[in-house]
């Protein structure tokens, strides 16, 4: 079974014919570490669903300081949401941590595919609805806990990532420094 139709498959059920169509609208591309998918700026006129690698979202603040905003592994979608939603001018970058594998899917073939495609709407329905759960959970963790209890949380829903990552961006998606990361990790 195709992966992406697995994935698909844990919200809404498909024939074959459904998934040979919804696999119609994507491409598929391979990037290599280091390698920005988007840049702060241009329009985010794709959605990725990542077969294999890791990339993350951030910004730079004015002192030039990088806010890691999400990490993207395996089985995960990524893109800059209000940018390729609204077709507007991205305010993130997103780059590969590892080289990768990725599926993607055009603003215009979603916007196609969900209007042919009423399950389609709901995978998609439901699939923003956990991402504003994630969010709302990672804003909370930020107002509320300390920076050990986000680091034991990250650990605990993500080990693989401290394989994966360096530590540098770890400390940038915790917002601490690489010297209070180290003694949260002792």
């Amino acid at each position: 079974m195709h992966i992406l139709r697995k994935h698909i498959e844990e919200i809404i059920s498909l024939t074959d014919d459904e998934f040979d169509f919804i696999l119609s609208h994507f491409e598929q591309v391979k990037k290599r570490k280091h390698q920005y998918i988007l840049q702060e700026g241009e329009v985010a006129n794709k959605e990725y669903w990542i077969i294999r690698g890791c990339l993350k979202s951030y910004f730079f603040d004015e002192k030039g300081k990088e806010h890691i905003v999400q990490f993207g592994m395996e089985n995960w979608w990524i893109t800059d949401y209000e940018s390729f939603v609204k077709q507007t001018s991205s305010k993130i970058y997103i780059d590969c941590i590892e080289d990768s594998q990725l599926l993607y899917i055009t603003y215009e073939n979603r916007e196609k595919l969900t209007a042919e495609m009423h399950k389609m709407e709901r995978f998609w329905a439901k699939k923003s609805k956990y991402g504003r759960i994630a969010l709302q959970n990672r804003i909370l963790s930020l107002l509320k806990n300390s920076s050990k209890e986000r680091y034991e949380l990250l650990l605990e829903q993500h080990p693989t990532l401290f394989q994966r990552v360096p530590k540098k961006l770890i400390a940038a998606y915790l917002g601490v420094s690489r010297e209070t990361l180290s003694r949260l990790n002792s």
